[in-house]
């Protein structure tokens, strides 16, 4: 990686990202010695500009930025890095240097159980209930995916939302797993759903119907 460290004095900007929660945390300056040591501390070090030397971030608090990873922008002179932290980041004790929570949105898990899934699909270990319905065919998945859904229509009019939660939970893994099988991805779905919030996908619909698209 060619990181273009004259532009600006020898430092680049470094936008420092929680890896899993896709947050930004900070924003600092490395220079091609803080860069290197980043590297090969695996934990995030920066070049101070008010003191005017190298500084790991968490050296005093213990709230050290581990790396998980590092990219160039496309001019080469801002670096985009995805840490996991150890406690807040900030030096005023906040997950972030602009006072936000650094949590998760729930709706990133299911992208992660998705590639867990697709792990076990390529995997296949023994004593998986997931490797068991791989094994058990498309027919099986659909089955259970059916079956599922229909404990969770029962919940939702006869039993608690507790339960009716738990049920939809399993509808929602079983129908990751039939979509895993079919090639397909969860952001599949979200993209469906999301061209059709569009005012006009209707009117497109029935016009690509009408010139025999949808054939």
């Amino acid at each position: 990686m060619t990181i273009d460290f004259n532009k600006t004095n020898g430092l680049v900007p470094a936008i420092i990202q929680d890896a899993d929660t896709k947050n930004v945390l900070m924003l600092g300056y490395m220079n091609q010695e803080a860069y290197e040591k980043t590297v090969a501390t695996g934990r995030v070090t920066f070049w101070s500009r008010s003191r005017n030397c190298l500084w790991t971030k968490g050296e005093t608090s213990g709230n050290y930025l581990n790396l998980v990873d590092i990219k160039n922008d496309c001019d080469n002179d801002t670096l985009l890095v995805r840490v996991h932290p150890d406690g807040p980041t900030c030096h005023t004790g906040t997950d972030t240097c602009w006072g936000e929570e650094n949590t998760q949105n729930p709706l990133l898990f299911l992208s992660f159980l998705q590639d867990f899934i697709e792990k076990r699909h390529e995997e296949m270990p023994e004593g998986s209930y997931t490797t068991k319905l791989f094994k058990d065919g498309l027919n099986r998945m659909a089955q259970k995916f059916g079956e599922e859904s229909l404990e969770a229509v029962i919940e939702a009019t006869n039993g608690t939302d507790e339960k009716f939660v738990y049920e939809v939970s399993d509808m929602f893994y079983h129908l990751i797993v039939l979509l895993t099988s079919k090639g397909l991805r969860i952001e599949d779905v979200a993209r469906e759903l999301q061209m059709r919030h569009d005012p006009n996908w209707d009117k497109q619909r029935r016009q690509a119907k009408s010139e025999g698209k949808m054939e």
